[in-house]
């Protein structure tokens, strides 16, 4: 009945308005449906955010020990950020070496925790970033192993995940002529699982990941090197997709300045992460 009776109102309004004002009033209801039009023409699902992860990446995203909650600093932000922008949020988890080709084919709109680099930004929209990492060389804790920088690493086994920084990173060292073995594998965790079973020596990985494993209690991991923070992380979309990206930016800097992200930080690694990459100069 509510609504029946506002109709009516709204064509009384109407027909005893003079014309100008009844048609300055169709037009500002019109144009907001239109703003709510192109709002939900953003993303591939009306009125729903899709992000790829990578599920298995803590404390970045992975799930709950019921196998089903997905937890970490990456779903909170993306929750935070379909609320900064009136949509909700769907998760797709995705195995890394598709998680570019998944944003291609349209299957989700952005994927979180990408270290923004410029062959990537050649080829992906990227936000601005909104962490930063450097690059770790794990051991057990209680080895004898002594990593004092990269280069220590020769006469030693690592492993690393698959086309991430890390593997680009034992690449590098590999071509310096470095006596030492690496093993790329599928997931991160698979890298650890070696290392706790002394399959291999080493693991090497982002400090933001290397954080997640050695700060657990009783954790029999510990950071042997960290070099300098340098890696900036980003919200990845697919090439051309501007408007989104403009989205997300001014979410993000919302998100900033009114101390989520801050929050989340300090949730995650009981520690301001993120404030630092936010007053660096921004790479074109």
């Amino acid at each position: 009945m509510l609504k029946k009776y506002g109709y009516k109102i709204l064509l009384g309004v109407q027909c005893f308005l003079p014309a100008g004002i009844s048609f300055f009033i169709i037009g500002v209801l019109c144009m907001g449906c239109t703003n709510r039009q192109q709002r939900h023409g953003l993303t591939i699902e009306q009125g729903v955010l899709s992000v790829g992860v990578e599920a298995g990446y803590p404390p970045m995203e992975y799930y709950d020990t019921d196998g089903k909650t997905l937890m970490g600093f990456d779903i909170q932000l993306a929750k935070a950020l379909a609320e900064k922008t009136g949509l909700q949020v769907k998760f797709i988890d995705t195995a890394w070496e598709g998680i570019f080709a998944g944003l291609e084919t349209g299957r989700y709109d952005m994927a979180v925790n990408i270290t923004i680099l410029p062959e990537r930004q050649r080829a992906y929209n990227f936000t601005r970033p909104y962490i930063a990492g450097s690059m770790s060389i794990v051991s057990l804790g209680d080895t004898p192993v002594r990593i004092e920088k990269p280069e220590d690493i020769a006469g030693y086994t690592a492993a690393c995940q698959g086309d991430t920084t890390a593997h680009y990173f034992a690449k590098r060292l590999a071509a310096q002529g470095l006596g030492f073995v690496f093993f790329s594998y599928d997931k991160i965790i698979n890298c650890f699982d070696d290392l706790a079973l002394g399959r291999v020596d080493l693991v090497m990985v982002d400090s933001l990941a290397a954080r997640g494993y050695t700060g657990k209690e009783n954790s029999p991991f510990k950071i042997a090197w960290q070099g300098p923070a340098g890696e900036a992380i980003g919200i990845c979309l697919k090439k051309g997709n501007d408007a989104l990206t403009g989205v997300l930016d001014k979410a993000l800097d919302e998100l900033f300045k009114d101390g989520t992200m801050l929050k989340i930080s300090q949730d995650i690694f009981q520690e301001d992460m993120v404030s630092p990459v936010r007053k660096r100069p921004q790479a074109e």
